[in-house]
């Protein structure tokens, strides 16, 4: 017996099958829209980030042009003293704040005399009161200068000589720890004037203190 499929369950068949087509095809593009929203928001996210780490480099390579113009202006000495707390590892930050010179013409030394004077004390506890008033873990290397008369080694001496009087000086006088001081000395090897003269010789015969931080 041939069975027979009424036409009103075809036509409610076919518009099942439609039904779910059309709900199939919703579901999917639902599906794609969802992900490119995703994808979307992640391109942004990173992209974001990429900004982000492009405007650090930038900070980055300005900060380092700065100190690097900085360098650039200090004085020879300075500029080896920062490179040897560097290697030594005695610095925090490996930055120069400033140097003093104890050369005026009531500091100066004199000749062949390594001996701290009255005024030199007084300059080297102004010097000390500044430090303290700026509240820094600071390094300050102190280095010893000379003229030319005499030998090389023994101007060597007398530079370290004078350069150690001011580190003891401001250890024992002005609380400075040894620990955060280095004395060197350049003998006649670093002028600022003319040793052919009585008042270039006289320059030359110095104390610097070269800060850092």
């Amino acid at each position: 017996m041939r069975k027979f499929v009424s036409p009103a369950l075809i036509v409610l068949l076919a518009a099942g099958l439609t039904v779910t087509g059309c709900a199939t095809k919703t579901y999917v593009q639902e599906q794609v829209q969802s992900s490119q929203k995703m994808t979307e928001a992640k391109v942004g996210e990173v992209q974001g980030q990429v900004e982000q780490n492009q405007a650090e480099i930038g900070k980055l390579q300005a900060k380092d042009a700065e100190l690097q113009g900085q360098i650039n202006k200090l004085s020879d000495t300075a500029r080896d003293a920062l490179t040897r707390a560097e290697e030594a590892g005695k610095l925090a930050k490996g930055k120069f704040l400033y140097e003093v010179t104890l050369s005026d013409n009531d500091v100066k030394f004199g000749f062949n005399k390594f001996q701290l004077s009255d005024e030199a004390k007084a300059a080297l506890d102004a010097f000390a009161n500044k430090v303290k008033s700026e509240n820094k873990n600071v390094f300050i290397e102190i280095q010893g200068h000379t003229d030319n008369i005499g030998s090389e080694k023994y101007n060597l001496e007398l530079g370290y000589k004078r350069a150690h009087q001011v580190m003891r000086y401001l250890s024992m006088q002005d609380g400075f720890p040894l620990h955060r001081m280095n004395v060197i000395s350049y003998g006649e090897y670093k002028p600022v004037a003319d040793n052919s003269t009585k008042d270039g010789r006289a320059q030359n015969r110095r104390v610097t203190l070269v800060v850092m931080e």
